[in-house]
């Protein structure tokens, strides 16, 4: 089975330098590059089965965003914010040597792609946004906040699976051995078992969102939604808490005027391991661009 190379590049922050790791797959001389980038709380092995689906076509690269994964952690916490990770993008594209890429980003990833090809120049030619728009409904930021940043502890794998299956039933069905393989790289050892793989601290920043920054941030994000003029995939679970019908609807009539394609018995988010989502982002991808 194929499995991907695992590569670092130095990124700047306020501190000083930390490390963002990639997973790669494909040739690396391959000029078509797909950047995949996942949600807040997950790392970049979330895409090993779109990626093997795809490496044949792109040099697919997966990063694990800063303060999660292999990556380091930011020695100050106030880093973990999308602007600051739309900056470390910029970094990892120069290091990738790419004039173009695609993106597909989950939740947190798809707002980070909105903000990369959302910039006058920006290299992104294709963007999927998987549950992700600029209204995000304030219940899932309450339900993933219920978690998120709460140290914990397990004794095995299977023990590891079942608490995250507990928090993830959202991402719909997955047989045991594939939600398995998503499971083992969120976790790193800890003596004789088992902890999440990420900075506690980066849950900082969801825990000191007011009313008030929400809306101002809505508001942004909108404006960088109506700047992107790529060709735009919006993927929505049918029974999102995340991104409502609603706003994915107002999404296909401004901006990029985004394609919406919907998973039935899916939540917040398709993690683009089931045949039937697979097909719809390589159908996408794999399209002619139009002159």
């Amino acid at each position: 089975m194929t499995e991907p190379r695992l590569n670092h590049v130095q990124c700047l922050d306020t501190r000083g330098l930390h490390r963002m790791a990639y997973w790669e797959w494909g040739d690396a001389s391959n000029p078509r590059v797909l950047v995949c980038v996942h949600g807040l709380s997950r790392q970049g092995r979330d895409f090993d089965t779109l990626a093997r689906a795809l490496c044949a076509d792109y040099r697919v690269v997966c990063p694990d965003v800063v303060g999660r994964g292999q990556s380091d952690f930011l020695a100050d916490p106030a880093g973990y914010q999308i602007p600051a990770y739309v900056a470390d993008m910029v970094t990892l594209l120069a290091r990738l040597d790419a004039a173009t890429v695609d993106w597909v980003g989950t939740s947190m990833g798809g707002l980070i792609g909105l903000g990369l090809a959302s910039l006058p120049g920006s290299p992104v030619r294709r963007l999927v946004l998987n549950d992700v728009g600029p209204t995000i409904r304030p219940e899932a930021i309450a339900r993933i906040g219920s978690y998120l940043g709460v140290a914990q502890h397990w004794a095995t794998l299977d023990e590891a699976a079942d608490f995250l299956w507990s928090i993830s039933a959202s991402f719909g069905p997955h047989t045991r051995e594939q939600w398995l393989a998503l499971t083992r790289p969120m976790l790193k050892p800890e003596g004789a078992g088992f902890k999440l793989h990420y900075d506690m601290n980066i849950a900082l920043a969801l825990r000191a969102l007011t009313p008030e920054l929400a809306v101002l941030g809505e508001a942004m994000l909108w404006r960088s939604f109506d700047a992107v003029s790529c060709p735009t995939l919006l993927l929505r679970g049918a029974d999102s808490d995340l991104l409502s019908h609603e706003t994915a609807l107002l999404m296909t009539g401004r901006g990029p005027k985004a394609r919406l394609v919907e998973f039935a018995d899916v939540g917040h988010a398709p993690t683009l391991v089931a045949a039937d989502q697979v097909a719809v982002v390589a159908g996408f991808l794999r399209e002619p661009m139009r002159p």
